[in-house]
């Protein structure tokens, strides 16, 4: 069988794009590596700016999210997908998986991306209970208290920025002596009355019961350890896109994601990029959902050309 559009990924965009797919009446596949749908919503506790889902956890989200795909139909497989190539002078797609082979007219990529990690102790335990990887989805738990992010370029910055708006107290770690954030990022932080740096300075340890209650630090130059107490720590220290099954066949910016603009089209006719995996500004469920309903739009017109 040859489907209208296979997607790949079952994150916010994936799940929409496959709702938008067969209300467009498209025959649609999806394939996923994971047992469960959801991406990265899977691994927060609790989001709290989704319209109309108020303080909704991330796990019940993405059930919610899949439930809607499957009673309209859509078929899901568990499975990999390790290798995209194409037949028929480019018309047909063939998706080499770690068991068998899929075909489509089109093809959606929509594997996400990933937060880079500290891979210190404590940073997986506390994921969701103080150890957040967004400040703008979960900023908003920590008004009025103590926090730290971790990271120097621009999304660390503007995250401390974020904070600083509703925290008591926000503490910037990084290892280095100098931020590697744009400078008007810098002065601005230099302006706020609550930021603190903590200069050539890494985080050892993050330590709590239930909740974070303080990290360890070390200080890279003379190896002394101090403890620091707060309530949140947000990591920023990079993402990593999901591209590695296509490095190859689509041309990838500098940090690895796919250069597609709202309407997921990429360079190559008939393959498309939704949600995180590809290259944008903000990075969030309703963004990633937006994706999936836009690249849909985009496919249909590509179907009907051919």
């Amino acid at each position: 069988m040859i489907y209208d559009v296979i997607i790949v990924g079952s994150g916010p965009a994936g799940l929409s794009a496959a709702i938008y797919a067969v209300r467009a009446q498209l025959s649609v596949l999806v394939l996923e590596k994971e047992y469960m749908s959801g991406g990265q919503m899977l691994n927060t506790y609790e989001v709290d700016n989704y319209p109309g889902l108020p303080g909704i956890g991330g796990f019940e989200l993405g059930v919610k999210f899949r439930e809607h795909a499957e009673k309209l139909g859509v078929k899901f497989i568990n499975i990999e997908v390790r290798h995209i190539a194409e037949e028929e002078e480019g018309r047909v797609k063939v998706l080499h998986t770690n068991r068998e082979e899929f075909h489509a007219h089109t093809v959606i990529l929509a594997m996400g991306a990933r937060h880079s990690t500290l891979g210190v102790p404590g940073e997986k335990e506390f994921s969701g209970m103080g150890v957040s990887y967004c400040a703008t989805c979960d900023g908003a738990f920590f008004k009025g208290r103590t926090v730290a992010v971790v990271g120097g370029g621009d999304a660390a910055a503007e995250d401390a920025l974020f904070l600083a708006r509703g925290c008591e107290k926000v503490y910037l770690i990084h290892r280095r002596d100098e931020l590697r954030a744009a400078k008007l990022l810098q002065e601005r932080l230099k302006k706020c009355g609550n930021v603190e740096f903590l200069w050539d300075t890494e985080v050892a340890e993050i330590r709590g019961d239930d909740q974070v209650e303080s990290v360890k630090l070390r200080n890279k130059k003379d190896g002394s350890e101090r403890i620091l107490c707060l309530e949140g720590v947000f990591i920023a220290v990079g993402m990593k896109p999901n591209t590695g099954i296509v490095a190859n066949l689509l041309h990838l910016d500098k940090n690895g994601y796919i250069s597609a603009s709202e309407d997921g089209i990429t360079e190559k006719p008939g393959i498309f990029a939704a949600g995180d995996i590809r290259t944008k500004h903000l990075r969030q469920i309703v963004t990633a959902v937006s994706d999936g309903a836009n690249v849909i739009s985009s496919v249909e017109a590509y179907l009907n050309r051919q």
